[in-house]
């Protein structure tokens, strides 16, 4: 999961980077990435079996395609948000323009940026569990298992013990968020 985030992350902040600064460019990545969260991960999972196998690859790939809305969408707004004379004033001072991207745009964004890591993180709790489905990894094992064996005394415990152990590690990875945030976000920004 956290491999999937990563990708994500690198994938979403990469996209929105390259197309903050045009309207057509945000709108049309914005678009695609929404659309991928119209396709039911089971139908995704579906369509990816085929093509990579059982197991792991296809978790990792929905779970990354799944996770770019949030990132990529967070990163156009915390960046098309950055006040422009404050990017001016960098480049008066002679900064290049990766300078200004990097020193001063990125980290007035990451608040944003963090917070679409954040949400995107939450969606892909949920999605994890489904990924039982392709033999994926995950707590979703749990359930699936508790599921099939509907009618036995140990049936609901097992799906239940899955949910609530997923709904804990949901909880726990928003907190690690919110201290991460804390320490990588300058005091004047906060």
């Amino acid at each position: 999961m956290i491999q999937c985030l990563l990708l994500a992350t690198i994938i979403g902040v990469g996209v929105g980077i390259f197309v903050y600064r045009s309207p057509g460019g945000s709108a049309i990545a914005t678009a695609l990435s929404s659309t991928i969260l119209t396709i039911p991960s089971f139908a995704l999972l579906g369509l990816l079996i085929p093509i990579v196998g059982l197991g792991v690859p296809p978790t990792v790939i929905a779970l990354t395609m799944y996770s770019l809305l949030p990132i990529v969408r967070n990163t156009i707004v915390g960046l098309s948000a950055v006040d422009p004379a404050v990017t001016d004033a960098a480049k008066g001072i002679g900064m290049s323009r990766f300078r200004v991207l990097a020193q001063v745009e990125l980290p007035l964004a990451w608040p944003s940026i963090l917070t679409g890591m954040r949400v995107a993180t939450q969606m892909a709790m949920g999605i994890l569990a489904i990924a039982a489905y392709a033999k994926g990894p995950g707590l979703g094992n749990l359930i699936f298992s508790g599921l099939s064996r509907v009618g036995s005394p140990t049936a609901i415990p097992q799906a239940l013990t899955g949910t609530v152990l997923i709904v804990i590690l949901a909880l726990i990875l928003d907190g690690i968020y919110v201290v991460i945030g804390r320490l990588t976000t300058s005091k004047g920004i906060r």
